[in-house]
């Protein structure tokens, strides 16, 4: 297909070509020429195109999209006027609800600098990640202000509050009596910064460049075919890359988002039937908790609608899309990618049935090879060190360092290979690789055989010194509810699965694995094996 085609395409797909009122058309296609690509630039056309339609569905009601933008002028008008300006570091901690947003794209349209914190972040992180950046102002709900100690409480503002207690002006507050008049477009664009996971030390900021035209919001929905002006479940929290990129590519197809403040299975079955939504987008420790869900409680139900379960974030643990398959719509597209990466594959439903645990097939105008220790591409079959090049690639952390390059594609940090179908499969991260008697053994094959013991409902892989071997296997595993099971059983079940030196040589038993929100393994919290 020629890349006009293909644009094409896409574009009546999402939406951008179908017929509407000319002067609609034209008050959105001003706001876009004006500012150009961006979250205060889609947001307007959204609220030019479909003024009256619920953008978001949230824990305190519903909001259309000509509301929602007249809040965010709102805002960014008190935000001026409590002194924030154009380059100035504004922290963000919050869940997903409408002030996450509106402080978002409110913080931008003043062509400030948006941090997004982890909502697990304690308080002497944020104290050193909010001076490391020089931040000048902080939003954050209000069940996280005891991490907001080493903050000038002047400078803090409420965005979703619970009570009145904490005696803090509110967003809501602040916004009140201000016009919600469109503002000039400011002399420098603002930016998001994007930290990372920090499952092994303090997170690194990672500055996310916005796309200079619409060539990878086509590549993204030409691999995950959203339509336009259909209802969006948000599960995937707003701070991380996933959440952030399905909401900011989203605002093209003008959607409906629901967003709940706390992940609850059997709420998300309930928003997905109610409103009939085609997009669920979630973390792959969202989907196992959609497959652990009770039966019962499941098959109330009707999900019929759902087309497209986006997920990423961490890697989808052995058959995992399949069973949730299997229970609801054949509708998983697995992402894979990283914040400093962007994307480098997308594994439809179809591919996913054919190989699981698949990372899926490379989007249009992508890049991605697979290279030995000298840089030489690896043919299908043989593992090496997965390389990419895409539109969406972070612009460097904040500190000034970045990724490693080889010949203009970035290192992503994961050993891998593809089949003979062009189909690429995540072997692990080149630095967990063990060397176990002389073999190379990635964590990842034993994670995606023991997950599928019907005992085990979690499990995490790490390598260990061992007198004998080198380097072992060591499992940390969770049990079920109601079910019991002892180390010889997890051992003799590893046995028939995997190779012996893959076999897990040390064992421990947890009540639950320490997850970020994004369900990746805080592995510098594990207890340490004697």
């Amino acid at each position: 297909m020629s890349d006009i085609a293909y644009k094409l395409k896409v574009l009546r797909q999402i939406g951008l070509l179908k017929p509407q009122l000319p002067h609609r058309l034209l008050k959105a296609g001003v706001k876009l020429a004006t500012w150009g690509p961006g979250f205060p630039a889609a947001v307007a056309a959204a609220a030019a195109r479909y003024p009256n339609q619920t953008a978001i569905i949230d824990d305190a009601g519903e909001i259309t999209w000509s509301e929602l933008s007249d809040e965010i002028n709102r805002t960014t008008a008190a935000l001026k006027e409590r002194g924030v300006q154009v380059g100035d570091a504004v922290a963000l901690m919050g869940r997903n609800h409408r002030w996450m947003v509106i402080s978002m794209v409110s913080i931008m349209q003043i062509g400030a600098k948006v941090l997004l914190l982890n909502t697990m972040a304690s308080a002497s992180q944020l104290g050193e990640l909010t001076r490391r950046e020089d931040t000048k102002f902080a939003i954050v709900d209000q069940e996280f202000l005891e991490v907001t100690s080493e903050i000038d409480r002047d400078m803090v503002v409420v965005a979703w509050s619970d009570d009145d207690s904490h005696g803090l002006p509110t967003l809501s507050q602040i916004a009140q009596g201000h016009p919600g008049k469109a503002h000039k477009k400011p002399e420098k664009p603002g930016g998001i910064v994007i930290f990372t996971s920090g499952t092994t030390g303090l997170p690194k900021g990672a500055n996310r460049k916005e796309p200079e035209n619409l060539d990878p919001l086509l590549t993204f929905f030409g691999s995950i075919p959203y339509g336009g002006n259909t209802t969006v479940v948000l599960a995937a929290p707003l701070f991380h890359s996933w959440g952030l990129l399905n909401f900011g590519f989203g605002l093209s197809t003008v959607p409906t988002y629901v967003l709940r403040r706390k992940f609850d299975p059997e709420q998300v079955l309930r928003d997905i039937a109610e409103h009939r939504a085609e997009v669920l987008v979630v973390v792959p420790l969202m989907i196992q908790r959609l497959v652990n869900l009770d039966r019962e409680k499941a098959d109330r139900h009707d999900v019929s609608s759902l087309r497209i379960t986006a997920s990423s974030g961490s890697a989808l643990a052995g058959e995992l899309a399949t069973d949730f398959m299997d229970r609801f719509t054949d509708s998983v597209y697995n992402f894979y990618g990283a914040t400093e990466t962007g994307w480098v594959s997308v594994a439809s439903p179809e591919d996913l049935r054919a190989a699981p645990g698949t990372a899926g097939r490379i989007p249009w105008r992508t890049v991605v090879k697979v290279l030995d220790t000298d840089g030489n591409e690896l043919p299908p079959g043989e593992t090496g060190v997965i390389y990419v090049g895409n539109e969406m690639q972070f612009g460097g952390y904040t500190d000034g360092n970045t990724k490693d390059f080889r010949d203009g594609l970035m290192h992503t940090g994961d050993l891998g290979y593809f089949d003979e179908d062009g189909r690429l499969f995540v072997a692990g991260r080149d630095d967990d690789m063990v060397i176990s008697g002389g073999e190379n053994v990635f964590p990842r094959e034993l994670e995606d055989a023991l997950i599928g013991h019907p005992a085990i409902t979690d499990v995490v892989v790490v390598g260990i010194p061992d007198d004998d071997w080198g380097h072992c296997l060591a499992a940390y595993v969770v049990v079920k509810d109601g079910e019991s099971l002892d180390e010889d059983e997890v051992v003799a079940y590893a046995k028939e699965r995997v190779a012996r030196f893959a076999v897990p040589r040390r064992l421990q038993f947890l009540d639950e694995l320490p997850r970020n929100p994004t369900g990746k393994v805080m592995k510098r919290e594990l207890p340490e094996f004697d």
